[in-house]
């Protein structure tokens, strides 16, 4: 075992949390979580063990060169975290959650004729009110069986309900619903019930917890041995499905994604001979196929760590073809004119910087609260997109700015001015930070490209069905997310979006099914 990683194992503690694998490029290669940090990671550096292990499992522990970890509350909190970082950085050693596959959530959306909670692993911007993700899907279920024989809910599936519905529907012969679809209650009423279980999921549940509790303790009493275990198990479900819990809609901040971020931006300061630190780094990126779909990518990273806050996407405007100088020049050019009119420099203001040659105007000058120029532009290119984007900081009056091309191959970094490219050792803190901001403006172009082939092929297939206009489709791939979403889904699922009937759904669906 090596030092680093046992001084790491050293301060492990006995806490639920995940961990991440790295290599001797700082690459991630494996993300788990546990129940006892200190017991399940040294568990891989055991020799004991060894013999046990397989192929794929011994090739995993020979190429960890380091470890990062992050402590968090619970194991469900864990697992989400897992989830979330095997999605973010798609380690080669994981196989479970690096498809789509995502936790299951409740929703209810308040603005239908009469609303009902359904399941869904897909969050939209719909209206609609959304609990979760939940960890555990089987108590998830039971949980909302629960809510709705407690809360007098229904769960039948259509949009909205009718008396012929109601003729057919187990919920209401049970007495588990109250029957707005036959008007027994109104609307509001009906509301009330399920604003009410809105509040329970959130987390108001001791009261049933407590009824639960009692019901259990009658039952063993009474040597209703069954009851009592089936109490047992619902209070036990309910008690995992409304524990609070992080969701995690970005990797915790704290948890390192170098191995020594500040290490790296020193040694990447002085071997490009910079003033200091470049404590603020903007990447570029142009991603297309065959000249079509052009698109580019910013990302910034602030004292070695991504700022997503301040990433950008472009669709490439002025070039024709398959130009990657041109679109490098373009995106630069886009980018600093607008960080420019944003300090007041551009459009007149007192630190104007002139159009043509170096300026003078110091970096500091040009910085403001909302808008500041980065401390190092990295290109991913070589010395024909570094000079391309040179070009475009020189008309700006930004050629002081310092800019470096990053050229894949060999890992080689460009300079201006500079005829032979400058190679660090693959071991070097300062390369691996520049591969991590290369990387990532790639990941972001290249999805941003993907992105808009999946809506150009799904909006082609859609336009072919006859009679569908803008608005329904519009309105299909903001349900549905994608064609091949609406093409699984039920015809009473496609009948719900608005402007469809049973009819249309159903003729959509074979016509969709047709074109597989």
């Amino acid at each position: 075992m090596a030092e680093n990683i046992r001084a790491k194992i050293s301060v492990l503690p006995h806490k639920p949390g995940i961990y991440l694998m790295r290599d001797r490029f700082g690459t991630v290669i494996y993300v788990g979580k546990a129940r006892d940090l200190r017991k399940r990671v040294s568990q891989y550096f055991q020799s004991s063990r060894r013999l046990g292990w397989d192929l794929k499992f011994n090739a995993l522990v020979d190429a960890i060169y380091d470890l990062d970890f992050h402590v968090v509350r619970s194991e469900p909190e864990a697992l989400l975290l897992e989830s979330k970082l095997i999605k973010e950085f798609h380690p080669r050693y994981n196989v479970s959650f690096r498809d789509d596959k995502r936790f299951l959530m409740l929703k209810v959306n308040f603005n239908d004729p009469i609303p009902r909670f359904s399941l869904t692993r897909l969050k939209q911007d719909d209206g609609a009110r959304y609990f979760g993700p939940f960890p555990s899907s089987s108590a998830l279920r039971s949980t909302l069986a629960l809510v709705r024989r407690q809360f007098h809910l229904r769960g039948c599936r259509p949009l909205t309900p009718t008396e012929r519905d109601y003729k057919h529907c187990l919920y209401a012969h049970l007495k588990y619903c109250t029957a707005p679809c036959i008007a027994n209650v109104t609307r509001d009423q009906y509301l009330e019930q399920v604003r009410a279980a809105c509040d329970f999921l959130e987390g108001q549940c001791e009261e049933m917890q407590e009824h639960l509790g009692e019901e259990m303790k009658k039952a063993a009493a009474a040597q209703e041995y069954e009851r009592a275990a089936d109490l047992r198990d619902l209070l036990a479900d309910l008690q995992r499905t409304t524990k609070k819990v992080n969701h995690f809609e970005r990797v915790p901040y704290s948890l390192p994604l170098a191995l020594d971020p500040a290490r790296d931006l020193v040694e990447l300061g002085a071997a490009l001979g910079l003033p200091g630190p470049p404590q603020r780094i903007e990447g570029f990126d142009i991603s297309n196929i065959s000249g079509t779909f052009k698109v580019a990518s910013l990302v910034s990273f602030r004292n070695g760590r991504p700022d997503r806050s301040n990433y950008r996407r472009f669709k490439i405007k002025t070039v024709e073809g398959q130009d990657d100088f041109a679109s490098v020049a373009e995106v630069v050019r886009r980018r600093y004119t607008r960080v420019l009119n944003e300090c007041g420099v551009a459009s007149g203001g007192p630190n104007q910087v002139s159009g043509t040659g170096p300026s003078s105007v110091p970096n500091s000058a040009l910085r403001t609260p909302h808008s500041a120029l980065p401390d190092l532009i990295l290109i991913d290119g070589g010395k024909g997109q570094l000079n391309a984007a040179c070009a475009e900081l020189e008309k700006l009056g930004l050629a002081h700015l310092p800019i470096i091309g990053l050229a894949k191959e060999f890992e080689e970094i460009y300079l201006p001015g500079k005829k032979e490219p400058l190679r660090l050792s693959h071991e070097s803190g300062a390369l691996k930070l520049l591969q991590r901001v290369r990387d990532e403006s790639h990941r972001l172009a290249n999805t941003y490209n993907a992105e808009l082939r999946l809506r150009k092929i799904s909006e082609s297939i859609l336009d072919e069905f006859p009679n569908l206009g803008d608005r329904r489709k519009v309105a299909l791939l903001k349900k549905f997310g994608s064609v091949q979403r609406i093409r699984l889904a039920p015809v009473e699922r496609i009948a719900e979006v608005p402007g469809f009937g049973g009819k249309a759904a159903a003729e959509l669906k074979a016509f969709l099914v047709a074109r597989q």
